[in-house]
Parts: structure tokens; sequence; C-alpha cells
């Protein structure tokens, strides 16, 4: 049967319509006769999302971005995408855009919910968005940079008000001072130097100083092991009862009890015994001095002279 230039050219026309379809299908990763869900998603911000994306259930590819468009004049986009129905889930499920790699492409997973209502034809899903790498360094980095910057203004500033303080003179005597310092660190290092070489060289005569004090410290501790057998504590017991009854004795002095304490405390009889005393040296003065005005012998039996009272009489000084 011989075709017409028509109806060839109809056919034509029809295949390349069909192969349009299926190209459109193909490049929008949608199948004409598979029986897939469309479903929709809400983002403030795709970060470049684009159609034809892999829409993922747990790792596993289920889908594919039909289009990307805007949804109203506030700048929400609304995104068309495709799921399979091989694994049935609920429409509480969410819809997650994350970051594929470093190089920041984005993708879809679905992070699906198993209760409730199933998932219907172009239903739409709540959404989240799951931050980048480089958005969590910035959150992460940009309040440590902040306060590195404030830090060195700080010390731009500091460093400024030093400047203006130390003058030239300062600045001088600041080195010299730096500069006494390493030198004296330099004499510490010696000095440690020399005191190791010194141990180092009298190590034997350390460790016999040291037995020996450890030997004397034992020798000390047999004595007193031998004081405390002698009786040692005994006697600084007696010793301290000694003490206590010498203290109450003394206190008794004090307060005027008994002879000693009266003889101690009493003015009048202390007066008592000074004038009598000096009485008995007048009287001891007068007798030596007059022998015969006290004893007066006669061998033959003559008569007693008149005793003749001296001029200055001690008596009657006394009497005075």
């Amino acid at each position: 049967m011989k075709l017409s230039r028509e109806i060839k050219t109809g056919l034509i026309v029809v295949m390349g319509i069909v192969c349009v379809i299926f190209g459109y299908s193909f490049l929008k990763s949608t199948s004409l006769f598979d029986d897939d869900v469309t479903l929709y998603a809400v983002y403030k911000d795709v970060g470049g999302l684009q159609t034809g994306t892999a829409v993922s259930i747990n790792g596993k590819n289920v889908g594919a971005v039909n289009s990307v468009d805007w949804k109203d004049g506030a700048g929400n986009i609304l995104v068309t995408f495709t799921v399979s129905r091989e694994l049935p889930f609920s429409k509480n499920s969410s819809v997650e855009l994350y970051d594929t790699g470093i190089i920041g492409g984005k993708g879809l997973r679905v992070n699906p919910v198993f209760e409730g209502p199933l998932v219907a034809n172009r239903d739409t899903l709540s959404t989240s968005v799951k931050a980048s790498l480089s958005e969590v360094a910035d959150q992460k980095l940009s309040p440590i940079l902040e306060k590195f910057e404030s830090a060195l203004t700080d010390a731009d500033s500091v460093m400024l008000n030093v400047n203006q303080v130390l003058d030239v003179k300062a600045k001088r005597d600041l080195r010299e001072a730096i500069s006494g310092l390493n030198e004296l660190i330099s004499s510490l290092n010696g000095s440690a130097t020399k005191l190791n070489r010194i141990l180092g060289t009298n190590e034997k005569k350390l460790d016999n100083s040291l037995s020996n004090f450890e030997v004397m410290t034992g020798n000390f501790a047999k004595l007193s092991d031998s004081l405390n057998s002698a009786g040692l504590g005994k006697t600084m017991a007696d010793l301290g009862t000694t003490m206590a009854n010498l203290d109450k004795l003394m206190a008794r002095v004090e307060s005027g009890d008994g002879t000693l304490g009266k003889l101690v405390n009493d003015e009048e009889l202390y007066t008592n015994l000074n004038n009598a005393s000096r009485e008995l040296d007048l009287l001891l003065q007068d007798f030596r001095l007059n022998p015969k005005r006290y004893v007066n012998v006669s061998v033959f039996g003559k008569k007693q002279k008149q005793y003749a009272v001296p001029e200055e009489d001690p008596a009657e000084q006394i009497e005075k």
C-alpha cells in the first residue's frame, strides 16, 4: 500500500511530538508510564536547587525534582517533585533541603513518617532545611572572628598608649632592664651549673652526712626511750607537783597567811625588827666603848668608882 505524501508528513509530525514529550519528561527525570505521586514543598530559599535533582528516602533515590518556581509575591519558592509509590508513607512526613557536598549542591530527602493518613497526589509536605558546612562554620567562626578583631583593636590601643607613655628615656631604661635581666638569668644558669658540679663532686660526702644524721636521729630516739624507761616522766611529774606546792606556798605568803606571810607583809613588824636591830647595834657599841658602865669588878673589895656618863652617850641617842 502506497502512502500519500500528506500521511507521511503527518506521521513524521506525530513522531516528532512524541519524541519531544519523551525528551522533556526525560530531562525532567519523570516517567510518563510510572505510577508516581507528585508532591509540593515550599521554601524561603532553595540555595540553588536544580530541576532533575534526585529525591531520596533513607539514602535511596525514589524520585526527582520537577520544577522550582515562584509561589507568591512574598518570595516563597514552590518545589514540585515526584516520588514513587513503592514505599508508602504518611502525609505527616517532611521534606529536608540539605547540602550534598563541599561545592554547595543541594538535594531533597523525605523523612518518612508511617503513622497517619497516606500521602496523596499533589499533597504539600512540611519542610526543613539542614544548615550546610559553610553555614555552620560561619555561625561558629563569626563570633570568634569578631572577638579576635576586638582583641586586635584593644591590643592596638594598648600599644598606642604604651608608645605614648614610654618616651625615649623610658624605652632606653626598659631595654637596659631587659638586658640586665638576661645577664641575671645567665648568672643564675652559671650558678646552677656550679651547684650541680659541686653536688656531683661531693655526692659521696653528702650521702655520708645524711647517713650520719640518720644515725644521730636514731641515737636521739634511743636516748629518749632510755630516759623514759629511767623514770624521767615520773621525775617530771614530781617536779610539777613540787612546783605546784611551791606556788601554793608563795600564794599564802603573799596573802599574809602564816608566820612567814605576816613577817613579809606586816610593815609594823618590819619596823620594830629594824629598830630592835639598830638598838642592839648601839647597845653593843656602847658596851664596847664603855664596858665599866655595865661591868665593874673589884678584886680587893675596893669601892666602885662612880660611872661618869660620857658627853656623847650612845644610849641617850637611842632614847632620843
